[in-house]
């Protein structure tokens, strides 16, 4: 499925009609369309952005966002996975081997989130 497909797929899920988003994202209606229909490449970057945002999609490759991460947390986490998914058994081995030994070194722990 093209981007434009996934992107007005995701918009009727969200919305009665591609003219309620537009209209409450404040990009013309016009514009959306056309995007829609002859693809989003051509549109602004910023403008796709404020778009996957409003509709929780990862503006790389337009996949759900998981609710509560943030966008670049997500989009690192999916390019770890995209670059583990491309290893043999043996890389995916030593890969987590390696992730172990890390994660018991006090410099490189991730620090602990206060609680409110």
């Amino acid at each position: 499925m093209k981007k434009a497909e996934i992107l007005k797929k995701a918009i009727l899920s969200h919305y009665r009609s591609v003219r309620q988003f537009s209209t409450e994202l404040g990009i013309p209606y016009s514009t959306l369309v056309t995007a829609l229909e002859r693809g989003i490449e051509g549109m602004a970057y910023g403008t796709v952005i404020r778009m996957c945002q409003q509709l929780k999609l990862n503006p790389v490759d337009f996949s759900p966002l998981e609710e509560h991460a943030s966008l670049g947390v997500q989009i690192l986490e999916n390019d770890v996975m995209q670059n583990y998914l491309k290893l043999n058994q043996t890389g995916r081995d030593k890969v987590m081997e390696l992730m172990e030994d890390f994660a018991q070194i006090e410099k490189y722990k991730a620090k602990a989130k206060k609680s409110k």
